[in-house]
């Protein structure tokens, strides 16, 4: 993944600011530079600094984030409206760049959403994958597309 690079201190600071404690990213304005994010920790703390250096914080609240969210995941879909299945999986190279900007947008409010309510992302989504392995089982959910209580009990062979 890539992001607009953090300068790391000593860059001047806004008057009447100081260094936070531990490695800070500022991201400062016109001074951009390509970033690799190579952990979703790492994500975390540029979205928490990209931020905090906006004041964003004051409008961050879970409602928020959650309705920004809902909204960015509807622009997801739209390069994909009205498509048959086979056209949404050849889009053309401009679609897949709208396509690939809103799901950095999902994943950006997400994460926004999980510092927020101090939510390990990571560990929900093995959390929920075993929850999902339970309720479906592969003998009797492969190949199905149904809801968990309405698989068949049989196992399938």
């Amino acid at each position: 993944m890539r992001c607009i690079m953090p300068y790391q201190y000593p860059v001047p600071l806004a008057a009447g600011t100081r260094p936070r404690k531990g490695p800070v990213i500022h991201f400062s304005h016109y001074r951009h530079r390509v970033m690799n994010i190579e952990t979703l920790a790492q994500l975390s703390e540029a979205v928490r600094q990209f931020g905090r250096e906006r004041d964003w914080h004051l409008y961050h609240t879970p409602k928020n984030l959650t309705a920004a969210l809902v909204v960015e995941a509807a622009e997801l879909l739209e390069p994909f409206q009205w498509l048959t299945a086979e056209e949404s999986l050849d889009l053309p190279e401009h679609k897949r760049e709208a396509v690939r900007q809103e799901m950095a947008d999902v994943l950006i409010y997400l994460v926004s959403l999980a510092n927020l309510m101090q939510v390990d992302l990571l560990r929900a989504a093995q959390d929920k994958l075993a929850i999902n392995a339970r309720k479906y089982p592969v003998d009797k959910a492969r190949g199905s597309c149904a809801k968990y209580d309405e698989l068949d009990p049989e196992p399938k062979p």
